[in-house]
């Protein structure tokens, strides 16, 4: 997928690469949505999909579906945790489509899944940014040399995104180092 001199070369690997680590990053969260909706398996269904990309199946349907499917769940959970912890499923799903524009943006598509889901674990020890900093921590060890490398492609992470952008900015300095 390369183009123009501001676009970045992607394979499909390097997608499958970074959906698998957006994935991980999801699944830690997972159970902070099903304690709070039991019987919703919206985000579970996204990170099902998420990992079948991952494994080597095609990016479609399945993978857009169940990201806005996750995303509805999201908006439909009754705590703010369990709602970051929903988006985080949708940002696994919705990795697939990182686009290949070395913007600054789709660092967001790489490293969404994390802080969503560190933020759902914040929220759920009452706001303790402490828990946020061990996951940004255990992704930074989580992430694969591949993950790394595509990361590297981007410009770092964008300002602004409130407490989540700030966990991004954290795991994006934390993988460039």
């Amino acid at each position: 997928m390369a183009g123009e001199a501001s676009d970045v070369v992607l394979s499909k690997q390097d997608l499958r690469e970074v959906t698998g680590f957006a994935a991980a990053c999801a699944e830690a969260a997972l159970g902070i949505f099903e304690a709070d909706r039991p019987d919703d398996a919206r985000p579970r269904e996204a990170i099902g999909a998420a990992w079948e990309f991952a494994r080597g199946g095609e990016r479609g349907k399945a993978l857009r579906d169940t990201a806005w499917a996750a995303l509805k769940a999201a908006k439909d959970a009754d705590s703010a945790a369990a709602g970051e912890a929903a988006r985080a499923a949708m940002a696994a799903a919705g990795a697939a489509y990182l686009h290949p524009l070395a913007k600054a943006t789709q660092v967001k598509h790489i490293l969404g899944s994390c802080a969503h889901a560190a933020r759902a674990a914040e929220l759920l020890a009452a706001d303790d940014r402490a828990v946020g900093a061990e996951h940004i921590e255990r992704a930074v060890r989580r992430a694969t040399p591949a993950v790394v490398d595509v990361l590297a492609r981007y410009p770092a992470a964008p300002p602004g995104g409130g407490r989540v952008g700030e966990l991004i900015r954290a795991l994006d300095a934390g993988l460039r180092r």
